[in-house]
């Protein structure tokens, strides 16, 4: 039995049972985004899963739509609710992500799902987190979550893919349950934590152009 098959089934028989315990946990965190920022409770993004087919996230809500005077979103650290902080430190908000594990989008643990824009930043190497589907929770995510670097980020990605088990599936949920209560390694405003991927890529790229112009400029000047 491979891999995937050997995930899914764990999704089924461990999603259901889980979604069914918390669901009064989902509909009171439901209720609360409901009465602080109205409809629609749930957040709902375009996100590359298994070999970077997109598909739907779902989670609830945290932050409001207010936009400056250019009608551009405001930073994420002010549109940010103290109810949706309060979701955010205690990981709730990815609670309908339960949804996607048994609609198969997802698995309960996995490389997590980023943005589709941060697709041709990837390397060779790193694409291969797509060998598997996007996680609720992962191996990065139990040793540093927002305050690894990117580089260490993905490198851990693609090394859960390399070195996965069922014993290492269940060790990262364990994990994942002890973070949760401590709060360790989380940061409810990831602005505060980390950079764009993209943006981060296209400037280390930028910098290494510049670098190789002022060598080829220094060749030519000592010629």
């Amino acid at each position: 039995m491979d891999m995937l098959t050997q995930k899914r089934i764990g999704d089924f028989f461990l999603g259901i049972p889980a979604l069914v315990i918390l669901s009064p946990v989902l509909l009171a965190a439901a209720l609360m985004v409901r009465l602080s920022l109205g409809k629609p409770v749930l957040f709902r993004q375009e996100r590359p899963g298994l070999r970077g087919k997109p598909f739907t996230l779902y989670k609830f809500r945290t932050m409001t739509d207010d936009k400056n005077s250019q009608g551009q979103l405001l930073p994420d650290g002010r549109r940010l609710t103290p109810i949706g902080g309060l979701l955010r430190n205690t990981s709730l908000d990815e609670l309908p992500e339960l949804i996607n594990v048994l609609r198969g989008d997802m698995s309960l643990i996995g490389p997590r799902p980023l943005l589709m824009r941060y697709l041709p930043w990837f390397t060779a190497e790193e694409q291969q987190r797509f060998r598997v589907r996007p996680g609720i929770t992962g191996w990065a995510q139990v040793n540093g979550r927002n305050f690894l670097s990117w580089d260490e980020r993905l490198a851990m990605d693609v090394w859960y893919v390399e070195n996965w088990s069922p014993c290492l599936d269940l060790k990262i949920l364990l994990m994942t349950v002890a973070k949760v209560f401590t709060r360790e390694g989380l940061a409810a405003d990831p602005d505060t934590a980390e950079t764009d991927l993209d943006r981060e890529r296209e400037e280390k790229a930028q910098r290494k152009r510049q670098g190789e112009s002022a060598q080829f400029i220094d060749l030519l000047t000592e010629s």
